[in-house]
C-alpha cells in the first residue's frame, strides 16, 4: 500500500503547526512532513511538538542537514524522538543546500563525503554500538548512547544526484526525492539507489518517498504554475499536479508505479488552507490510491 502524506512548509508561522497536527490525526492522514530549512524552523523542535499534539499521526523530518548538525548530537535527539514516540518518527538526512550552509560558516569542500561518514556514525550509534572514528570530517571518541532507540530506527537521506543515490542506496535505509521528480526520474533514481544496495550487498527494505507539488480548489492551476515557476520547473510535466482528488489520486499513483514507496503531497507556497489541504489528502485522495 502506498503510504501518502501532506507537507507543512517552514514558510509558515511555527504557531500554525498545532492546528495542522489536530487536522491532519483527525483526518487520518498517514505522515505529516517538516523540513529543517535555513533559516526557519528546527525539525526536531517542530517534529516533537507535532508527536506530542497527536497520538497516532507519523511525522517525517526531511531533511537535517549534516553540515549544521553534529552526530552524537543528532543521534541523541533522533533517539530520544523514536523513544518518545516509537513507530511514529521518520527521520533523513542530505547535504544541506550549499548557499546556505555557506552562510552559516558549516560548508564542506566535500558534502558527499561528510554525507557518507554521517550516515555511518549515525547509524551505528543508533543501533547501540560504540563508536570510534577519525574521519575527514566526523570524528569521535568510544561515543555511545545511553538510551538508544528500543528498536530500528532508520535513517533516510535526501539525494539529487547519481553520486548521492548510489550512496543513499548503499548506506541509508531509505531516499527521499525532491518535489518535481517526475516518475521517469523517480525510475532512474530508483535503479541508482539499487546499484548502491548491490555494491554494499544489501537486500534489506528501502524506501523511496517522493514529493509532488499538488493544488487543489480554486485556482489551483494558476497557484501551480507559478509555484512551479518560483522553482524553475514551469513548463516541465509531470513535475505537480493541479484539480480534484481524482487527479491527483492518479499523479500519485504513477509516481507508486514508477517506485515511490511514499507519496508527500507538497502544497503551494499560497496555499489558503493549510488545515484544508491536509483533510483533503487524508480524506478524498487517500480512498483512491492503493
Amino acid at each position: 500500500m502506498t503510504a501518502l502524506g501532506a507537507v507543512f512548509r517552514p514558510q509558515l508561522p511555527p504557531e500554525r503547526m498545532r492546528g495542522v497536527a489536530r487536522a491532519a490525526e483527525e483526518a487520518g492522514l498517514d505522515e505529516l512532513w517538516l523540513w529543517e530549512d535555513c533559516f526557519s524552523q528546527s525539525g526536531i523542535a517542530s517534529a516533537a511538538a507535532a508527536l506530542a499534539w497527536t497520538e497516532r499521526l507519523r511525522v517525517g523530518v526531511g531533511l537535517l542537514p549534516v553540515p549544521l548538525r553534529n552526530v552524537a548530537l543528532t543521534a541523541m535527539e533522533v533517539a530520544t524522538l523514536h523513544r518518545l514516540f516509537p513507530g511514529r518518527v521518520v527521520l533523513g538526512v542530505g547535504h544541506g543546500v550549499q548557499e546556505w550552509m555557506a552562510q552559516a560558516g558549516a560548508r564542506v569542500d566535500s558534502p558527499v563525503t561528510l554525507l557518507r561518514e554521517h550516515l555511518a556514525a549515525l547509524r551505528a550509534l543508533l543501533r547501540g554500538e560504540r563508536v570510534t572514528v577519525e574521519g575527514r570530517y566526523v570524528r569521535l571518541d568510544d561515543v555511545g548512547l545511553d538510551w538508544p532507540p528500543e528498536t530500528a530506527a532508520p535513517v533516510l537521506a535526501g539525494a539529487i544526484g547519481p553520486r548521492s543515490l548510489r550512496l543513499s542506496g548503499e548506506a541509508a535505509d531509505g531516499t527521499i526525492l525532491v518535489a518535481g521528480t517526475p516518475p521517469d526520474e523517480v525510475r532512474r533514481a530508483r535503479g541508482l539507489i539499487d546499484e548502491g544496495r548491490a555494491a554494499a550487498g544489501r537486500t534489506d527494505r528501502h524506501e523511496v518517498i517522493v514529493h509532488l507539488h499538488t493544488a487543489t480548489g480554486p485556482d489551483a492551476a494558476g497557484r501551480l504554475k507559478a509555484e512551479l515557476e518560483r522553482w524553475g520547473d514551469a513548463g516541465k510535466p509531470d513535475f505537480g499536479v493541479a484539480g480534484d482528488a481524482g487527479t491527483v489520486a492518479e499523479a500519485v499513483q504513477r509516481l507508486a508505479d514508477a517506485g515511490g514507496d511514499t507519496v508527500v503531497l507538497q502544497p503551494t507556497a499560497d496555499e489558503p488552507d493549510i488545515e484544508g489541504f491536509v483533510r483533503f489528502v487524508a480524506e478524498e485522495v487517500r480512498p483512491l490510491v492503493p
